[in-house]
């Protein structure tokens, strides 16, 4: 009798052979174990009491450099428990003195152009000079389920591991242009770490990613060759706001694909209006996969940074950046205030049923909506 697991018998007795003929079986398998569950329910519930530490612990851990308490801090920033919105509100306050002494890049481009693989090959590359990375990995969310598969540390897994690096994947959440809506607090928190670049890997290309251009010095777009016609589908708003554009994956057969693309493009940011800071972009080549190009972008980024520091350029846009998330903070706190209200949600109710049964159309029910909100502001 041989053992083949826990439970599994093979017999190559001739009886036990002649049984299993007669029942046209040649394996007989037992039960088993129950399978056990995903989840531990004893991690669970560790999980569940963790505690929060102060606003001094978390301060003094950002400080240090600690990307565990970093980490937990971020968590609290995106944490949309009201018990932590306090806390996380100081902690960001507490941070804000000892931010803006980086340089932040936005990434985006058209899925499948290998952002995740450019991000850790340049993280890579800048770390062997002797900077110090944050990557803010933005993920898609489920419209359905609002779930997020947060991958990005399993993707970049070289990059993960080293130790002047943090990485942080945040779900969208459903916001314009697949930024987190908490991404520009993270910035800050990451900053005062005492990280030198910040890295945001949006989801895709779309005109909503003006979203992550508010919040950034450089905007890197990458851009596939060979993919059909080189500008179909691409917005004439996101090579606009581009200062730089990279052509990935131009190595091998693919190489002279991409060195036509490269003509394409440079003709093509000919046609638009210079930009306010005074900096022509250029489009150049570059293989994540090669580590090829990666170099000179950061060249060209370093370029970017000292031209628009000589005319003021990068000082005025991150305080026009800061007025216009001072309207996004507004425009956010209004939505959930309004949400979270008493009586608003029971109505909601009742009024969209109304509009499903063409009993009432949307713009009247909005309108009795924020109308009760009002009324009910004004008495609270």
């Amino acid at each position: 009798m041989r053992k083949l697991g826990t439970n599994s018998y093979f017999c190559f007795s001739s009886n036990s052979m002649r049984k299993s003929k007669a029942k046209k079986e040649a394996l007989t398998v037992s039960g088993g174990v129950a399978r056990p569950g995903q989840i531990n329910d004893d991690a669970l519930s560790r999980l569940r009491k963790k505690k929060i530490l102060s606003v001094d612990d978390y301060i003094k851990g950002i400080r240090s450099g600690n990307r565990n308490i970093l980490a937990q801090a971020i968590t609290l920033i995106e944490s949309s428990l009201s018990s932590h919105n306090d806390i996380a509100r100081e902690i960001i306050t507490l941070c804000l003195p000892h931010s803006g002494n980086s340089i932040r890049i936005g990434i985006t481009g058209v899925p499948g152009v290998g952002k995740s693989t450019f991000i850790e090959s340049f993280g890579i590359y800048l770390s062997s000079i002797g900077e110090k990375i944050a990557v803010l990995a933005i993920d898609p969310s489920s419209e359905r389920s609002g779930g997020s598969i947060l991958g990005d540390k399993t993707r970049m897994e070289t990059l993960s591991a080293n130790k002047d690096t943090f990485i942080r994947p945040s779900p969208s959440g459903g916001s314009l242009g697949g930024v987190a809506r908490k991404t520009r607090e993270s910035i800050i928190l990451c900053e005062a770490a005492g990280f030198d670049t910040i890295l945001i890997e949006t989801v895709g290309v779309g005109q909503s990613e003006t979203a992550v251009h508010s919040m950034v010095d450089f905007f890197l777009l990458l851009m596939l060759a060979g993919a059909g016609d080189e500008l179909q589908g691409i917005k004439r708003g996101i090579m606009e706001m581009a200062d730089l554009i990279a052509i990935n994956k131009a190595d091998g057969d693919n190489l002279h694909k991409a060195e036509l693309a490269q003509t394409e493009y440079k003709n093509a940011l000919h046609l638009f209006p210079p930009p306010e800071s005074g900096w022509i972009p250029e489009t150049l080549l570059c293989s994540a996969l090669k580590n090829s190009g990666i170099s000179d972008i950061w060249e060209k980024i370093n370029e970017y940074k000292k031209h628009t520091t000589n005319n003021d350029f990068f000082s005025t846009r991150r305080k026009e950046q800061s007025i216009f998330w001072l309207h996004e903070s507004i425009r956010d706190n209004l939505n959930l205030h309004f949400y979270d209200h008493k009586n608003i949600n029971v109505l909601i109710e009742k009024l969209e049923t109304k509009v499903k049964n063409f009993e009432i159309n949307s713009f009247d029910a909005a309108n009795i909506l924020l109308n009760e909100y009002f009324n009910k502001f004004q008495n609270d």
